[in-house]
């Protein structure tokens, strides 16, 4: 455990102020892909239907939408970051290695989702590093801690 604490401590001490507005933003495009997968729910499911399991593709499609419309918001402001990140981790690898990469780089008919999946998926390694930031929830909640314990 203290590996863990180790590196949240060294992320939270080495963190560059540009962060912060890269958090936002990352966490307003997360919410804006779960509200575009929830409108367009035909088009997700059309993706996940290669999961031969009986209502796996029902099932993943759903956790996507509401993993991105809840954890969007959580990012942005910077509330549970490190976890929300990880939660969102296995849906952006998803993303580039099982749906976007098979279409390739430049592919025109993508509109060149490979690359927002890979921006969203290093933002989401280097939050998980770094931690919100300063202007964050996360950062008030850690004053408080701090002030209480001594």
């Amino acid at each position: 455990m203290s590996v863990i604490t180790d590196v949240e401590s060294w992320g939270n001490n080495h963190r560059p102020g540009f962060l912060d507005v890269f958090r936002i933003l990352l966490g307003l495009f997360l919410t804006y892909k779960g509200l575009y997968f929830i409108t367009h729910m035909n088009e997700l499911l059309q993706t996940t239907a290669g999961l031969s399991v009986y209502f796996a593709g029902l099932a993943v499609g759903h956790y996507v939408a509401f993993a991105h419309i809840l954890g969007g918001p959580l990012i942005a402001v910077g509330l549970f970051t490190r976890i929300v990140s990880v939660i969102q981790m296995p849906i952006l690898l998803g993303a580039v290695f099982l749906v976007n990469y098979p279409k390739g780089f430049l592919s025109v008919a993508q509109h060149m989702e490979l690359w927002a999946s890979l921006v969203v998926l290093v933002g989401l390694v280097v939050f998980m590093v770094f931690g919100a930031g300063r202007y964050s929830i996360d950062a008030k909640r850690r004053k408080e801690m701090m002030a209480a314990n001594p």
